[in-house]
């Protein structure tokens, strides 16, 4: 009996010892989650979004979706208190809106040739990404306002303006962008940008890390659209480069701004 004893204290401690590590184990995986958040939120039904580290050390943060799938708003707050998913737009000032955002001859806020509705670039002419939906066929058309978009039907198309991202010239996109009035162009802020491929996907793009442009244009060259990239254009940058998909959220600098690339569904 003194043997069975034995081998039963000896059973009892190796099963203590091993609830004792599962234990451990399972308190240390909720002190690594708590502080490691899973950083993909669940999948969006027409849109798949990443995080991609470029070799030049930005992260860019990607959504990809279809331009069926994209809806120009005018808002007036921080994306991430939105329940929109998508990013930020383009420029503006006060609340007026100084890029151009158009939906099927309609600008996003107010009516055509309103100051601040998103019918101009305003006070020069800037890269206008343009869906041609009869076409099917993407363009950048650097306009001055919607009225001079060349498209197939007016009724089936939508612009957002930004500035030209240059991405088919290697030399002269800095040169362009400045002649744009490119912000900040050379200093490290937070940007954001749309580009497209030669499949017609769009990619919305923010990058939380202060970079250049160049070193912006440069990451979204290596980590986007697996260099099938054609061209895009910058938004607006620094505290306005915002993103929300599910619960994952860019807020910039937590400023109001008044234009977003929103995904349908």
């Amino acid at each position: 009996m003194s043997v069975i004893r034995r081998l039963l204290r000896v059973n009892a401690a190796h099963l203590l010892i091993y609830l004792l590590i599962m234990l451990t184990s399972f308190v240390w995986t909720l002190i690594w989650g708590f502080h490691h958040p899973i950083a993909h939120p669940p999948p969006l039904p027409s849109a798949e979004y990443s995080v991609k580290p470029a070799s030049n050390g930005v992260l860019l943060h990607v959504i990809e979706t279809s331009p069926a799938n994209i809806g120009l708003k005018a808002i007036t707050a921080n994306v991430t208190d939105r329940q929109d998913n998508g990013i930020n737009g383009g420029f503006f000032w006060q609340g007026y809106l100084l890029s151009i955002a158009v939906t099927n001859d309609l600008p996003v806020k107010g009516q055509p040739g309103d100051y601040g509705s998103g019918w101009y670039n305003t006070d020069r002419k800037r890269g206008t990404l343009v869906w041609d939906e009869k076409a099917q066929a993407f363009t950048i058309q650097v306009v001055e306002n919607a009225s001079e978009l060349q498209v197939t039907d007016r009724t089936h198309y939508w612009a957002q303006g930004g500035v030209s991202m240059g991405l088919t010239n290697p030399f002269g996109w800095a040169a362009q962008a400045v002649s744009e009035e490119m912000p900040v162009i050379n200093e490290k802020r937070m940007r954001s940008g749309i580009v497209y491929d030669r499949s017609n996907n769009v990619y919305l793009v923010v990058a939380p890390t202060p970079c250049t442009g160049e070193e912006f244009r440069t990451a979204v060259q290596e980590q986007v659209g697996d260099n099938q990239l054609v061209d895009g254009l910058f938004l607006d940058g620094d505290g306005s480069s915002q993103l929300k998909v599910a619960n994952y959220l860019l807020p910039g600098d937590h400023r109001e701004v008044y234009q977003m690339i929103a995904l349908l569904k």
